[in-house]
């Protein structure tokens, strides 16, 4: 049966090849000469595969059989999935679960349990009002003390005055945005509240398709496109009654913070650059243009901006949340989560937006606790060497038991692991990209271009035993996690690789600042800001939500504003950018 599935030229071939048995030292002479007049031994290719252990006589028939068997079969497969990038369709059925333990699958129902904010009074100017805690706006919503549409303006007006200065935004979503915020105050007068999203502005990371409005992927090869579909996780946000205001950053093709407009920009510091390819949703929700963002994780494009930008930030267990609409890089290692201004508010968008997408094979439904309700004096919490003392400190004065703690594992290759698996998977979301050469147009050419030349020889037999690798980390890791959670340097590569891999959440926030380097004046208002993390096994996003919470009850770190008006005395906005951000209209179709 296997040759009737193979072209016949394939099929004769194999059978006449293989008909004389197995190549050794009395017949490889004779194949070897014989292939000879047909083939060059190409030593460098089999070095680059690390396979320079065959001899010239196997080498030049895996030549041969690249030829006549490989190389149909993979034009074969390029030509009936491979034709479109982003890996919109056609996802792999090899499906990673982070879940450790077995566990019934059930429809998750239950809402968290929100808090009240009482005594919430209108503040006097816009200002103060963008600055506002999801839940605390939410509140003045439901006490028609603002209306959705209002709320929207004041928002639209800081996305046009600050994001030319952050290089934040791609696309702001003007009239949309009206649309939703008008039947969002619809629904509220008709006495239906739909939750603590309910009117709320937001901005969408730009590799999330939302019909009628270009979904640029942060590239000059795509900056044109437009994807007609829903993404669910705007679909979610949609029927929460939030308010979608704009487009924001994503770097080129999810990688780091250059984009085709520029190159996103730290409200803390404008001088340096956010980081991580969810630039746009970090950069803008810190400086107050949408109280909340989604953004996207494949290894640290949700912790490294976050850190940068000290906004609090969660990337979720994976599989929390569904990914149909949104550029791929790894389908085992994308995760879609929010930024902003407090873990409260985290929670509330991750409550909007978890569940099972019925189009993404990964996503789930997972079984989470409230983190409102969950009593932390019952937790066991490690704190890691470069834990932030001051959280471990306030954790412990709360009724946490607060332990010294080391997750060890004897895996050393993680970071190769993850570099394997991300640039294997995104090499074949965007093959047909490589081989028309528009990597040649790519906005920095140290980046994936180089990457996914050198992904193009990487072996389907390495690529299946880095995920062997993989699977002895995750289970080391989960034979060495021995407490309910516990804290760590946010912005840690061997952390963010580790975290990654195995699925786990963690939580990012702000926990003071500190000076910048070279400072151009003593009385510059520009600062570095000082995170932590907190992580938990998968499917406990919960816990790290409670204690991050249960931290930012006693502290403001995460209420502090950047300097984004005022940045000093003595201090200039170095290279400020000029170029303006696009007001789309919906299309007309």
């Amino acid at each position: 049966m296997f040759y009737k599935i193979l072209p016949q030229s394939t099929w004769v071939y194999s059978r006449n090849f293989t008909s004389s048995g197995k190549l050794g030292p009395k017949n490889c002479g004779e194949h070897l000469e014989q292939a000879k007049n047909e083939f060059t031994v190409c030593k460098c290719g089999f070095n680059m595969l690390d396979a320079s252990f065959f001899n010239d006589c196997k080498k030049l028939e895996i030549q041969k059989g690249a030829k006549d068997f490989n190389i149909p079969i993979i034009r074969s497969n390029r030509k009936l999935v491979a034709t479109e990038n982003g890996g919109l369709r056609d996802p792999s059925p090899l499906v990673f679960n982070s879940v450790w333990k077995s566990q019934v699958a059930k429809r998750v129902t239950d809402k968290f349990n929100y808090p009240v904010c009482f005594g919430i009074q209108m503040p006097k100017n816009d200002e103060d009002i963008a600055f506002m805690s999801v839940l605390e706006l939410g509140q003045l919503l439901k006490a028609k003390l603002i209306t959705s549409e209002e709320l929207t303006q004041i928002f639209l007006n800081r996305l046009k005055r600050y994001s030319p200065v952050l290089e934040s935004v791609i696309t702001i979503t003007e009239e949309l945005a009206f649309q939703q915020a008008k039947e969002a105050d619809q629904v509220l007068a008709k006495g239906k509240y739909l939750g603590p999203l309910h009117g709320i502005p937001y901005g969408l990371k730009d590799i999330i398709a939302v019909p009628d409005y270009p979904t640029t992927w942060g590239s000059k090869s795509f900056k044109d496109q437009v994807i007609d579909v829903e993404a669910w996780v705007y679909k979610r946000l949609k029927s929460a009654g939030a308010v979608l205001v704009a487009k924001l950053v994503s770097g080129s093709l999810a990688y780091d913070d250059i984009w085709f407009g520029g190159r996103t920009r730290n409200p803390w510091n404008i001088e340096e650059f956010s980081t991580g390819s969810s630039a746009g949703p970090a950069s803008s929700t810190s400086a107050g243009l949408v109280p909340f963002a989604i953004g996207s994780e494949t290894v640290g494009s949700i912790t490294y901006p976050a850190t940068r930008c000290g906004v609090t930030a969660l990337r979720p267990t994976f599989g929390a949340v569904g990914r149909t609409g949104v550029m791929s890089i790894s389908e085992s290692l994308d995760k879609l989560g929010p930024l902003c201004r407090s873990a409260a508010d985290c929670a509330a968008v991750l409550d909007a937006i978890r569940g099972k997408d019925p189009d993404d094979l990964s996503s789930r439904d997972i079984m989470l606790g409230d983190p409102f309700s969950v009593d932390i004096t019952k937790l066991t919490v490690g704190y890691l060497e470069d834990a932030d003392k001051e959280v471990v400190g306030v954790l412990k004065s709360k009724g946490v038991n607060m332990v010294p703690f080391n997750l060890n594992y004897t895996v050393d290759s993680a970071q190769g692991i993850v570099s394997f698996t991300m640039d294997v998977d995104m090499l074949a979301h965007f093959d047909e990209w490589q081989r028309s050469n528009q990597d040649d147009e790519f906005e920095a050419q140290d980046q994936w271009p180089l990457e996914l030349r050198r992904a193009r020889v990487i072996s389907a037999v390495d690529y299946i035993q880095a995920q062997r690798g993989r699977s002895k980390l995750i289970q080391e890791v989960k034979e060495n996690f021995t407490v309910d959670a516990f804290i760590g340097d946010s912005g840690d590569w061997e952390k963010v690789c580790v975290g990654n891999l195995v699925g786990m959440p963690v939580v990012v926030i702000p926990t003071g600042f500190k000076k910048i380097s070279n400072a151009p004046s003593d009385d510059t208002r520009r600062k570095t800001t000082i995170t932590t993390g907190i992580y938990a096994p998968p499917d406990h996003d919960h816990v790290v939500l409670a204690l991050a919470i249960a931290y930012q009850s006693v502290t403001n770190h995460h209420k502090q504003r950047p300097p984004i008006d005022n940045i000093g005395p003595n201090d200039s906005i170095p290279n400020p950018p000029t170029s303006a951000v696009p007001v789309r209209q919906l299309r007309d179709c």
